[in-house]
Order: structure tokens, then C-alpha cells, then sequence
């Protein structure tokens, strides 16, 4: 009898800075290497979508953030050959609230580097061109 899969459940988070520039890193290792995406990652078992981001965007880059908004939900389907992977993608506008970018995961990521939407690198993950996309369309799914 085959086993059954189910997505896993990911937050993408859309951190702007004073000049409307959103924060990217570079990934490496094996899912989405060498493209650029939010900080973010897996909802954990028992752990609220918004709890979920704080601990995310501390682990990977040290900052702190608050006010969220709900800003995407997406299918993620671009990986389901390549890697096996398929994720509903959870996209949320986070405000900066503390602390200084670092990278925090050196083996997950490579560095961060703010970018202003009209000029986002070429390779982006999917989950954070889908975010994008419905943020500039304004509208969820």
C-alpha cells in the first residue's frame, strides 16, 4: 500500500524597510538553492502562523518584528519533481521592530540584502514570487 503525503505548511515573511525595500536572502543547500527568498520556514506542530514568523525571522536573521498582516496564501508546486516538496505558502507583512540582520544560518543561507520591488534578483523561490505577486495584485489567493 502506497503512503499517503500531504504539503507541509510554510510562512514566507515580507519585512519592508523605511524605503519600501523588502528583505531577501540567498539560499543554499538543497530546496531553492541559489535563490533568493523571505526569511521564513515550517510551521511547527501546536504553533500559531504568527508565532510561527517571530520565531522564523529571529532565528534566520536576528531581527525582531510585530503588526502582522496576512498578505498571500499559495500553492507551491514548482519543487514537487525536483525535490519531492510541495507546500501551501503562507505570505505575511511583518513591521522591523529591533535588532540587526545577521546570518544566523550560514548553512540555509548565504546573506541578506535589501531589494526594492521593481528590481528584485531574477531567481526567486516560488513561495516568495507567489507572496510578491499577490502583494502587487492585492489580493490573497
Amino acid at each position: 500500500m502506497k503512503e499517503k503525503r500531504y504539503p507541509r505548511v510554510g510562512v514566507g515573511v515580507m519585512i519592508q524597510n523605511e524605503k519600501g525595500e523588502v528583505l531577501l536572502g540567498l539560499r543554499q543547500g538543497s530546496h531553492g538553492a541559489g535563490e533568493w527568498s523571505f526569511p521564513g520556514g515550517h510551521l511547527e506542530w501546536g504553533e500559531t502562523i504568527y508565532r510561527a514568523v517571530k520565531r522564523e525571522v529571529k532565528e534566520e536573521t536576528g531581527l525582531k518584528v510585530d503588526k502582522f498582516k496576512l498578505i498571500s496564501v499559495a500553492d507551491e508546486m514548482r519543487y514537487l519533481k525536483s525535490d519531492n516538496k510541495h507546500y501551501l505558502n503562507i505570505g505575511i507583512k511583518a513591521e522591523y521592530s529591533g535588532g540587526k540582520i545577521k546570518i544566523k544560518e550560514p548553512n540555509k543561507c548565504q546573506e541578506w540584502k535589501w531589494f526594492s520591488l521593481n528590481k528584485l534578483p531574477k531567481k526567486l523561490l516560488e513561495g516568495t514570487e507567489l507572496i510578491i505577486k499577490n502583494f502587487k495584485l492585492s489580493k490573497i489567493y
